[in-house]
């Protein structure tokens, strides 16, 4: 019996060993070691449960975890690419993904899947990243999802007059911002303590912004745009995966994100990076009374210190329901691999209903087959955490995912500092014309 570790980055890139308790058969004749990594310290904690029912089914397979943050993470995946010693499998992200793909970095999956019989169909989201690539082939195996949602000082909210029942059924509408307006503007208090909605209040000194920033967001607005401008039935891009353009010249794009810079003008939101600090400690010490946030910031709203936290679901759009933007990750093989039948029984147990419901039962992410998000949901609500806010456009079908796209470096660093101008104040909405002709350059020159 030897100890198995848990190798962990630091923010420096040092490597931290924490040992986790099982058996293991590693360096021992005739035991095959590979290596996954992640740059999530929570899955990687939790995954390493998976690690050990794995090993105890496959005794001739040793499983090494190794996490870093993430920028080390993507500096050694491509430095392990160019110096032939990339890991096993690991942890990948749609933004990274094609492009990896394109590079040939990837191994192609479905020979394995139809070999095994491995039914694609028990993921409930991730297909649409994960599922068939431009090529033909399957590179991913889905992990997790994540989606957007409102967290909210509940003390405020009452004092405001606000209900948790206001803030579940806000509605939204680029011509005067709907309930949702209504709400921040409410929330809102200037530092003579006048409210958003009442007569005197001084946009150009608040206390307390009624909502964090909407502004910038990058390409597809993460964080901020992305669950709004859907809602009018706008998408970022003219096909689902591998668009011709962005569309950020349409009609209801453009009226979306200029309402955006009206909450700014009006006091209700903060400028454009004018705070420093996270939105957790913004709503921590009381600077905004609601903020816009991860799923994977859960455990982190719940554990503030002195504030009461409640939580709502996104917007209900001019369409008549609510789109928010959902991120899934997936487990890959790298294709240098010298261990690729071992690296498959590995990456194809991470993506079964028994791991994940495994990973999932210490409620620190969302799993992507549905049967185990019912672990995680308990673990959740055992911390006293309420999900439904995220869970609710889960099963009600309202997630959708960023369109996959070739040169997202370029694209990225291109067009996201354009739409800077915008939020900055230094261009109008004129500027998302060349933002669509910058993108459609981009696409054609790495098109197949």
């Amino acid at each position: 019996m030897t100890t198995k570790k848990l190798l962990a980055a630091s923010a420096f890139g040092v490597l931290v060993m924490i040992p986790i308790a099982g058996c293991s058969t590693g360096g021992d004749s005739g035991t095959e070691t590979i290596s996954w990594w992640t740059w999530d310290d929570k899955q990687a904690v939790s995954y390493a449960a998976c690690e050990t029912a794995f090993e105890d089914a496959n005794p001739a397979i040793d499983v090494e975890i190794k996490q870093y943050v993430w920028d080390d993470y993507w500096a050694k995946i491509t430095a392990g690419f160019v110096g032939g010693n990339a890991p096993d499998t690991f942890m990948n992200h749609p933004s990274y993904y094609p492009e990896f793909a394109d590079q040939g970095q990837l191994l192609p999956l479905e020979d394995r899947i139809d070999e095994s019989g491995f039914d694609l169909d028990r993921y409930a989201i991730g297909l649409t990243t994960w599922g068939e690539y431009k090529d033909g082939s399957v590179y991913g195996l889905p992990k997790d999802w994540s989606t957007m949602a409102f967290f909210y000082d509940q003390d405020l909210l009452a004092e405001a007059g606000l209900t948790a029942e206001d803030v579940a059924t806000m509605t939204w509408n680029p011509e005067d911002g709907g309930t949702f307006e209504d709400v921040i503007a409410r929330l809102t208090v200037d530092t003579n303590g006048v409210r958003g909605d009442e007569a005197g209040f001084d946009a150009d000194s608040v206390a307390v912004y009624g909502m964090s920033t909407l502004t910038g967001g990058g390409i597809n607005g993460q964080d901020t745009w992305a669950q709004f401008a859907p809602t009018t039935g706008w998408e970022l891009g003219d096909a689902e995966n591998w668009p011709t353009t962005f569309q950020y010249e349409d009609d209801d794009y453009v009226a979306t994100a200029e309402w955006i810079r009206s909450l700014v003008a009006k006091g209700y939101t903060p400028d454009f990076e004018e705070f420093t600090t996270g939105i957790a400690e913004q709503l921590g010490s009381g600077s905004v009374a609601m903020v816009q946030s991860g799923s994977w910031n859960l455990n982190t709203f719940a554990a503030l210190d002195g504030v009461n936290v409640g939580s709502a679901p996104s917007v209900v759009g001019p369409i008549g329901e609510r789109r928010a933007l959902s991120g899934s990750n997936a487990d890959v093989i790298w294709a240098g691999t010298e261990h690729e039948d071992a690296a498959w029984e590995w990456i194809s147990y991470l993506g079964t209903e028994e791991c994940q419901t495994l990973a999932g039962a210490d409620g620190t992410f969302f799993p992507s087959i549905a049967e185990a998000m019912t672990a995680t949901t308990e673990a959740f609500a055992e911390q006293g955490i309420d999900t439904s806010a995220f869970t609710v456009q889960f099963e009600d079908g309202t997630l959708y995912e960023s369109p996959l796209f070739s040169g997202g470096t370029e694209v990225q660093s291109t067009v996201s500092s354009m739409s800077e101008l915008f939020w900055t104040g230094e261009r109008d909405s004129d500027v998302f014309a060349e933002m669509d002709e910058a993108s459609a350059a981009i696409f054609a020159e790495h098109a197949d």
